[in-house]
């Protein structure tokens, strides 16, 4: 059954990387998305996002989750991405090539 299970884990929102005054971290941006399952292409996908290199305080997403949810759509579960979300968004490599 691994074959035909692929899970995916994500948040809507990341963290700042500023400390806040209760020594904890607000809401921010670029959130990591996991995927795990016997078809998943192993690795990561983009780039990570530098500590050095802020947006208004806040990680810049190396990644458009729209495409994310596009590959999951049109190579997972073969429905139409264009028609769910509105638009064309770039694939990504998240599952193994025969899977």
């Amino acid at each position: 059954m691994a074959d035909r299970v692929a899970l995916v884990a994500f948040s809507e929102f990341g963290r700042r990387v500023a400390e806040n005054g209760s020594f904890g971290t607000d809401h921010g941006t670029a959130a990591p998305v996991f995927l795990a399952g016997g078809a998943v292409q192993a690795g990561l996908v983009g780039t990570t996002p530098s500590l050095g290199d802020l947006e208004i305080g806040d990680l810049k997403s190396a990644l458009d989750f729209r495409s994310i949810y596009a590959t999951l759509l049109e190579e997972w579960l073969t429905l139409s991405a264009e028609k769910a979300l509105g638009g064309r968004f770039p694939q990504l490599p998240l599952f193994a090539k025969g899977a």
